[in-house]
Order: C-alpha cells, then sequence, then structure tokens
C-alpha cells in the first residue's frame, strides 16, 4: 500500500511497483527500505485464515486450510518482525526518516493490526494445532502488545502529520493508524470469555467499546477529506488506487465488533445493555455494510479504470486483502444475527473475492521478493514537480 500524501519535498517511498526497466540502487535484498508496510501482508494472510475458520458454509477441509494459512502468517510475522528490528538497528537514519515521511509514518498502524490478527487467528482456528491454552497464552500477548501500539499509532502518527509533515493532499492511507483501535474492538471480545467472571470480563468489553468509539469518530473525521481529495483533486495516481480498498477497512472492522459485542456481552453485562448490543449489531451493522459495499464498487471501478490505463503489481495490491476480509466477517456477523441468507452469501463471495485477491497479491510479492525488486532502494527523483495530486485523464 501506498500514500499520496507527499511532502513538499521529495519523500524516500518504500513502496515499488514492478516497472520494467526499473534500476534498484541498493542492494537487492538489504532491509534498508523494508518499510513498515510490508506489515499489510501479514494482516491479508491472516485475515484469510480468520475470515474462512467462521465462513457460514460447511466446507470439507476448508478448516484445514485456514489453519495451515494462518501458521503461514504466524511465520511470516515472525520474520518481518526480526526483519524491521533489523532494520532500526542498522538503518536507524532510514527508519527515522519514515516517520518523518507522510508517505511511510501511517503505516505504523499495520504494525498492531498484524500483531492482532495473529493473535485473534489464534483463538480462532490456530487453537485446533496448538491447542486451546497455547492459543490464549499467544493472543493474550499480541492483543496486548498490539493494543498499545494501536492506540500509540492513533495519536503519534496524526500528531506527526500536524507538527512535521507537510502534506498537499489526503490519502486513504489516513485511515490506517486511527483503525487499528477498531481492530482490537473486533479482536478482545475473543478473550473475554477466558477471564475471571465480573469486573475482568466487564473492564474488557467496555474498553473494546470505547476503541470502537475511538475509531469511528477518528474514521468520521478522516473519510470526508479522503472523498473531498477524489472529487477536487481526480483520480489517484495508478500505483495507488488500490488504496481506495482501505476505506472499507473501518466500515467492515466495525461491523464485525458489533457483533462481536453481541456475542459477548450475554452474561457478561447486565440488560438492558446486553439486549441493547444485540440491537445494536443490526441496527449499525445493516446500513454500515450497504454503504461500505456502494464504496466496493466506486473502489473496483476505479482500479478497473486504473488497470485498462496500464496499472501493474505494486505492493498496494495488499489493500485488497484485509479490507475486504473485514467486509466478509462483518458480512457472518451479520448473517448469524439476522438470520437472512443474503448475507450469507454475500459472506461467501465476499470471501471468494478475498481469496482471489491475496493469491494475486502473494504471487507477485513472492516473485518480487525472490528477484529483489521489492527490496531495492529507491531511483532517482525525477525532475520536475511531483504528479501525486494531478488528475489523470
Amino acid at each position: 500500500m501506498a500514500s499520496l500524501a507527499t511532502p513538499r519535498s521529495a519523500p524516500r517511498p518504500v513502496l515499488r511497483a514492478t516497472t520494467p526497466g526499473a534500476r534498484p540502487t541498493a542492494p537487492a535484498r538489504s532491509v534498508r527500505h523494508l518499510g513498515p508496510n510490508w506489515y499489510a501482508s501479514v494482516m491479508g494472510t491472516a485475515i484469510v485464515a480468520n475470515a474462512g475458520a467462521t465462513l457460514p458454509v460447511d466446507v470439507p477441509g476448508l478448516r484445514t486450510v485456514c489453519a495451515a494459512v494462518w501458521v503461514l502468517s504466524l511465520v511470516m510475522l515472525s520474520a518481518l518482525v526480526g526483519a524491521r528490528a533489523l532494520h532500526w538497528a542498522r538503518h536507524r537514519d532510514q527508519a527515522r526518516a519514515h516517520l518523518l515521511d507522510p508517505a511511510v509514518a501511517p503505516f505504523y498502524g499495520c504494525l498492531s493490526m498484524a500483531l492482532l490478527a495473529v493473535g485473534g487467528g489464534a483463538v480462532i482456528v490456530g487453537r485446533d494445532w496448538i491447542g486451546l491454552p497455547a492459543a490464549l497464552a499467544l493472543d493474550t500477548v499480541l492483543f496486548t502488545v498490539g493494543t498499545v501500539v494501536g492506540l500509540v499509532a492513533a495519536v503519534a502518527v496524526p500528531y506527526l502529520m500536524v507538527v512535521h509533515h507537510r502534506i498537499e493532499s489526503a490519502s486513504p492511507v489516513w485511515l490506517l493508524p486511527v483503525v487499528a483501535p477498531m481492530v482490537s474492538a473486533a479482536l478482545g471480545p475473543l478473550l473475554v470469555p477466558h477471564l475471571p467472571a465480573g469486573q475482568a470480563q466487564q473492564t474488557l468489553l467496555i474498553a473494546c467499546y470505547a476503541m470502537f468509539g475511538v475509531s469511528l469518530l477518528a474514521t468520521l473525521v478522516m473519510l470526508p477529506l479522503v472523498f473531498g481529495r477524489l472529487v477536487t483533486g481526480g483520480p489517484l495516481p495508478l500505483a495507488l488506487t488500490p488504496t481506495l480498498f482501505l476505506v472499507l477497512g473501518p466500515l467492515g472492522q466495525s461491523t464485525t465488533a458489533a457483533s462481536k459485542f453481541a456475542d459477548a456481552a450475554p452474561g457478561v453485562l447486565p440488560e438492558p445493555y446486553a439486549h441493547g448490543f444485540a440491537a445494536f449489531a443490526v441496527l449499525y451493522g445493516v446500513p454500515v455494510m450497504g454503504f461500505a459495499l456502494l464504496w466496493l464498487a466506486l473502489a473496483a471501478a476505479m482500479v478497473l479504470r486504473a488497470r485498462r490505463k496500464g496499472m501493474g503489481f505494486a505492493m498496494t495490491f495488499w489493500a485488497f486483502t484485509f479490507p475486504v476480509g473485514t467486509c466478509v466477517t462483518g458480512a457472518e456477523g451479520l448473517a448469524q444475527h439476522t438470520g437472512l441468507a443474503a448475507f450469507r452469501w454475500l459472506a461467501i463471495g465476499l470471501y471468494a473475492l478475498l481469496v482471489a485477491a491475496w493469491l494475486v497479491a502473494g504471487f507477485h510479492t513472492a516473485r518480487g521478493l525472490v528477484s529483489g525488486a521489492l527490496l531495492a532502494g529507491p531511483g532517482p527523483a525525477p525532475a520536475g514537480p511531483r504528479p501525486a495530486t494531478a488528475r489523470t485523464r
């Protein structure tokens, strides 16, 4: 994923498109240019496992495949955390430059979401292979660390945007740090039944609801800016067009969170709050899912337009995975709470789209890693002004 929010001086981008003829300027397998955007690949892989394991359809072997995909996401997370630690240890100047680059800094929200997605997957499907006690221990650690990182990013990145960054236009990537608390809100209820009854369960559930509000209100601030940028500035540059799918993240994830609150509240919260969460799951989730489908259609039309104009693969393709996956889990929750077959079929259709996007993004990413193209440094900046805010016709 990439951002069109660029500083007035040329940034040092970490997201490369596999453009024919591009000449890397750094060793092909150096971690110097390994940015936090790579955590999106972990998120996209984990959501394939998490959404598939709860799909409202009985497919023989599906849960086993999902467990294998979750293990892959755990391995990817471990490798990436190690590589990023090496990046900070050996290339601290570049790491600091990433924080001060408005095109890169929002991706620190992806670290939180990767930790949370893999942790939640441990309880959802990973327990089939590692056992429930190990799954709970792993999720507790990853949820705690991921939530802290997400809350820090939700404050620190907007602070950097205001104080240090020089931004020319809004970007869908702005949503990444503020949507991270919503992922905590959606996955935290998985731990509620395993806590001591009473204050511990109530505190976690209410804390998740508070993070729901933090993320939702921040998203409502950001979305008008993003849409206003599209209307006044025209379509995004071709390689950045997939980032339009990022808008689906807070929509699908908040719908998922509302359903998870309804599942966890009975026996934890007194009436009428427990019953209120059940009503809220439907009264909130249905219209938000409707808007998500509207945005999905708009974003898909823009991607098809960009493809016709020559859009090739870039790491932005991972924007097609996790946000769509949140809509799958949101539709699954609505199918459970409404009993409507329409939402079951919607979840199945969106999951097919998710798997297709994951396979495409994963194949091209693996090929780029083998060739070294995706880890190479950026080429020389072109002369003249950057076209980040220009209309493309």
